[in-house]
């Protein structure tokens, strides 16, 4: 979901506009993954052993929640609240990134 977020911030996209499009194009993988996942983690509840069940029960409620709560609400407000400062990095961080040149994009 960053990445998706970070790419249109490099095209040119508005910080709004990105966290949209990159909330958009990335939300609907994430979500069913989520379900999978919780839907896995709550099999365990029908086991014999107490301590899977609780396993298996906190696992799937803790994924759900992650999913539903953390990045669909939180991580859009957090960027709108930082503004231009959610792309801010320290100066040794900046020039190690250009250094060493690490992108998701192909150069050329």
């Amino acid at each position: 979901m960053l990445s998706r977020i970070e790419v249109q911030h490099n095209e040119g996209a508005t910080l709004t506009g990105s966290v949209t499009t990159g909330l958009a194009r990335s939300g609907r993988i994430v979500s069913m993954a989520a379900v999978i996942l919780s839907v896995s983690f709550f099999a365990f509840g029908t086991s014999s052993v107490s301590f899977i069940q609780l396993f298996g029960i906190g696992s799937g409620l803790a994924v759900l929640i992650d999913a539903t709560l953390i990045r669909g609400i939180l991580v859009p407000a957090a960027f709108r609240l930082m503004g231009r400062w959610a792309w801010w990095s320290p100066a040794p961080l900046r020039t190690f990134h250009t250094r060493i040149g690490l992108t998701e994009s192909t150069p050329g």
